[in-house]
């Protein structure tokens, strides 16, 4: 009882700390927007992983990070660079006019225009040629723990299978978003020997409408150099359909768009059956190697005991550099996403710095690269830590929080799975803000950012963002960024921002950190979450 004491006295004290920093912290978010202006004008072209203005950003956060006392922890830290920590790449490019899909039935090729019917891309570079049976397979999904296998009894030897993303309503939502992330996708496909997948994208949970996904095609898609770490490679090609011509690929099967697509929407399982075409593909890229930059940097802890251990701050620093134009502009400059968020981290580290906090634990600071190409840099970082992972308590990320109005309810992606959840509840209750679990499962956020490879290699993990509530008129403006401005030009520094909403945000951000680096024992995963098998 006398150690239980103690325990809820330090953890009060923290919280009460974490009250003081948020009322003497700035309120106008003046210098958190600077960063954001410095990151995502014109003239860094949108951040491109690998490309001389990604590492241009990376240089201005690692000189911000200097300023604010932080010490490099990339690399040598005896190096001139050595916040940086080089991420190599493989990198490719359809040439598309030499590229080709084609439906084959009773022996007759049915040409598939590429950006209206379809688009080829992601994962590993597809094969210059390759004709297979196509089977449609429900949601491609195979999650062990609910015996449910959408491959079971299946022949996909050498097939390409057609699917939907998603998964039954009965299986939780952090199985279906863990099984159908890309490692773990990927080691079922091989099992099964599928040579391709084609996803038919589900109109009514996609982020963004089907003319940006089709102007998507003409990114480069890349994978990291090293082998052990590229989960597609066995694949011969990836396929996305759009919806409004999905029944060109289910013609004579008895099934239709509508019927499927209904059941998806339900929640409930797919059917499976063969299809009555192959799929014919032929393809021609140009490929070359890339090296991008994560930004690692540290601020050492007081406590003697702790400060071996890190809060760790991470967010990325990469968006998709410059693109096909949208109403004649062809900057995606990535201010929200993800300028914000680095951001929010040199503001917590100017803040620590001027308001001379000490916490017992160290913060490590983390600004990964190739985020958008598939969660790269963080996969890269989890994988070649500049730290022990062990010694990794928490990670808080920060990803595309929009303060687009006043903050009120922050939604934590995370939240009921480790003890952190309480730790966002305390501080937000301390400061006056609402907390709520993800509304939206069925859009995998959980699975979608890097703090998932944290959680990989075991590391209690939340990311928070500005809440909504059904049918609010906050749910509209979120909702309004992400079909107008989410991956399109218009992410840039003339986008209505509320700077105050912003400021509070990153001052419960700081809150957070610091009650965790104090918290007397580092935090746990809760005993009954699927995410404990990682630690």
């Amino acid at each position: 009882m006398k150690h239980l004491r103690i325990a809820i006295v330090a953890l009060a004290a923290a919280i009460a700390s974490a009250a003081l920093i948020y009322a003497a912290s700035p309120p106008d978010g003046k210098r958190w927007w600077s960063y954001v202006e410095a990151l995502a004008n014109d003239q860094m072209r949108g951040r491109l992983t690998g490309s001389p203005e990604h590492r241009k950003a990376a240089e201005y956060v690692a000189q911000q990070f200097q300023k604010a006392g932080l010490k490099p922890a990339g690399s040598n830290p005896d190096d001139k660079d050595g916040f940086l920590q080089p991420v190599k790449f493989h990198a490719w490019k359809l040439v598309e006019p030499e590229s080709s899909l084609e439906l084959i039935r009773n022996g007759k090729p049915g040409r598939l225009t590429l950006g209206e019917d379809a688009i080829i891309g992601r994962g590993a570079p597809p094969a210059p040629s390759i004709e297979a049976p196509l089977v449609f397979a429900g949601y491609g999904l195979t999650v062990p723990e609910m015996k449910f296998d959408d491959f079971a009894g299946l022949d996909l030897r050498g097939k390409i299978i057609v699917i939907f993303g998603g998964g039954p309503s009965n299986i939780p939502g952090a199985l279906k978003a863990h099984y159908q992330y890309t490692l773990e996708r990927a080691r079922f496909l091989k099992q099964a020997g599928v040579v391709g997948v084609v996803t038919i994208q589900n109109p009514h949970t996609a982020d963004i409408p089907w003319s940006r996904t089709a102007l998507a095609r003409f990114q480069e898609v890349m994978n990291l150099a090293d082998p052990v770490l590229n989960a597609a490679a066995d694949l011969k090609i990836a396929v996305t359909v759009n919806p409004d011509r999905a029944g060109r690929w289910l013609e004579g099967s008895g099934h239709t768009f509508a019927e499927l697509l209904a059941l998806v929407d339900a929640g409930k399982p797919l059917p499976h059956f063969a299809l009555t075409a192959s799929l014919r593909a032929k393809t021609k890229i140009e490929q070359r190697d890339v090296e991008s930059q994560n930004v690692i940097a540290s601020l050492p802890g007081s406590d003697p005991a702790l400060k071996g251990e890190y809060v760790v701050l991470s967010a990325h620093l990469d968006h998709l550099g410059v693109g096909e134009p949208i109403n004649g502009d062809a900057i995606y400059n990535g201010a929200m996403d993800n300028a914000s968020g680095v951001a929010t981290l040199l503001e917590i580290a100017n803040s620590i710095q001027e308001q001379k906090i000490r916490m017992k634990r160290s913060l490590l600071f983390v600004v990964v690269t190739g985020e958008e190409k598939g969660l790269l840099g963080s996969r890269y970082f989890a994988a070649h830590p500049t730290v022990p992972v062990k010694s990794m308590v928490a990670d808080l990320n920060n990803d595309m929080f929009l303060p687009l109005y006043p903050l009120h309810l922050m939604t934590v992606y995370g939240l009921d799975e480790s003890d952190l959840g309480d730790a966002v509840r305390r501080a937000a209750n301390a400061l006056d803000v609402k907390v709520q679990a993800d509304p939206e499962p069925s859009r995998n956020i959980f699975t979608r950012s890097d703090q998932y490879n944290f959680i990989r290699a075991g590391v209690p993990s939340v990311m928070l963002e500005f809440g909504f509530l059904p049918g609010s008129k906050e749910e509209g403006l979120e909702k309004a960024w992400l079909q107008n401005r989410y991956h399109a030009p218009s992410d840039d520094l003339q986008q209505p921002v509320d700077l105050a909403a912003a400021a509070r945000y990153n001052r419960l951000m700081l809150a957070l950190a610091e009650a965790i680096a104090n918290a007397p024992a580092r935090p746990q995963w809760k005993a009954d979450s699927f995410f404990r098998r990682f630690a």
